[in-house]
C-alpha cells in the first residue's frame, strides 16, 4: 500500500480536475493535518497514525454538525456531514456489531472479566484490534452491554 499522504495527494488532483470544490477542500485540510502530524512526530506519518488523524478529523465534523444543526443552521450541517462522508472513504470497512460483540465476548470469557474495572482491560484491547473499522463509543457500549454494568 502507498504511503497515506500520497493516496490523499493523487485523490486531490482527481478532484481538482473533476471540480469537485468540497472534496478539494476536505482533502486540502486532511492533507495538512498529515503535514502536521509529520512534524510532530519527526516522521512520515504510517497506516495507524493516518487512520487516527482520519477518524479524528471525522469525529471533529460529526460534532460541528450537530453544533450547526441545534443552531438551525442547516446548509453548514450538511456541508460537515459531506466532508465526513469523503473522509470515510479512507477507512477500512467497519466491522459490524455482531463482530465486535463477539471479540468482546471472548476477551471476557478468555480473561475471566468482570465489573467496571473491565472495560479497562476491553478498551484498549478492542480498540487496537479494530483500529479504523469501529469507534471507541460503540465499542464501550457493546462492552458494557455484555458486562451487564
Amino acid at each position: 500500500m502507498s504511503e497515506p499522504r500520497q493516496r490523499v495527494e493523487a485523490d486531490l488532483q482527481a478532484a481538482r480536475k473533476a471540480g469537485e470544490r468540497d472534496k478539494v477542500a476536505t482533502l486540502g485540510l486532511l492533507l495538512s493535518a498529515i503535514d502536521n502530524e509529520r512534524i510532530r512526530a519527526g516522521e512520515a506519518v504510517d497506516e495507524p497514525r493516518f487512520l487516527a488523524l482520519v477518524q479524528k478529523a471525522i469525529k471533529q465534523r460529526k460534532e460541528a454538525s450537530e453544533q450547526y444543526r441545534q443552531g438551525n443552521r442547516e446548509e453548514l450541517a450538511s456541508r460537515e456531514e459531506r466532508e465526513a462522508e469523503i473522509l470515510a472513504a479512507y477507512l477500512p470497512e467497519a466491522a459490524d456489531e455482531g463482530e465486535l460483540r463477539r471479540a468482546i465476548a471472548a476477551l471476557i470469557a478468555e480473561e475471566e472479566l468482570a465489573g467496571p474495572a473491565a472495560l479497562g482491560v476491553i478498551m484498549p484491547r478492542m480498540m487496537a484490534r479494530f483500529r479504523g473499522r469501529a469507534d471507541g463509543a460503540t465499542i464501550n457500549r457493546l462492552a458494557r452491554e455484555l458486562l451487564e454494568l
